[in-house]
């Protein structure tokens, strides 16, 4: 279930957008100030965020730069009074993912979140490789065996990537450490690349898909 972060120093406002989003299904959470928003924020689980310009505490632009350079992911939606190309134009290009000023109607502001969200779920899985029991997301280093969620080094994240974007082709021992190790590679004991490729193979529980081509190099192939 996705959850939303009501930021809006209105407090009808605030309680009336909780109420019409838990009843389409949402998770909710709302804060009245920057300063609330910034500690929910850093627990963690917002897919989107409902955020007023005019906060009591300070300028919803400027929590909207934090949210994006910290967490791009989180989806924007800017909430203000203020409807001139200026402020539009503003919060758009520090990255809001749409607009809208009040008075609103709370259809077409659900209808839009819902927009901002199926977006974002197909652009997930355009990035998503989904082999067998296994589902890889790089760009949000989620990583799944079966159910099972699984923490990846950055080194072992550069082998499974370059391994499943060339399923079914060998990929010899000197171009992997060349583009794994692209700071030194030259440097690196080929001893590195076993042990990578061993950790990685025992973490996925994927020793029938990780294949050995003895004397050359490595493969993902089918189990």
């Amino acid at each position: 279930m996705d959850c939303i972060l009501i930021v809006e120093d209105d407090r009808e406002l605030n309680q009336g957008l909780c109420r019409v989003l838990r009843t389409g299904g949402f998770t909710v959470f709302s804060c009245m100030n920057a300063v609330e928003a910034r500690e929910q924020l850093l627990l963690g689980g917002v897919s989107l965020v409902l955020l007023d310009i005019n906060l009591p505490d300070g300028s919803g632009l400027e929590l909207l730069r934090e949210i994006k350079a910290a967490t791009p992911a989180v989806l924007v939606i800017l909430v203000s009074a203020n409807d001139t190309d200026v402020d539009i134009v503003e919060g758009l290009e520090l990255g809001a993912d749409d607009y809208i000023t009040k008075p609103f109607s709370l259809a077409v502001l659900r209808a839009r979140i819902n927009t901002q969200l199926r977006k974002a779920t197909a652009a997930r899985r355009e990035h998503t490789f989904c082999i067998d029991q296994f589902s890889f997301d790089f760009d949000h280093m989620q990583f799944l065996s079966g159910h099972e969620s699984v923490e990846l080094s950055k080194t072992e994240q550069k082998l499974l990537r370059l391994l499943v974007e060339n399923q079914g082709s060998i990929l010899s021992r000197s171009e992997l450490i060349d583009r794994i190790w692209t700071d030194g590679a030259e440097y690196v004991d080929e001893n590195a690349l076993s042990v990578t490729v061993n950790r990685l193979r025992n973490k996925l529980g994927a020793h029938h898909y990780i294949k050995t081509v003895y004397g050359i190099g490595y493969s993902w192939g089918k189990s």
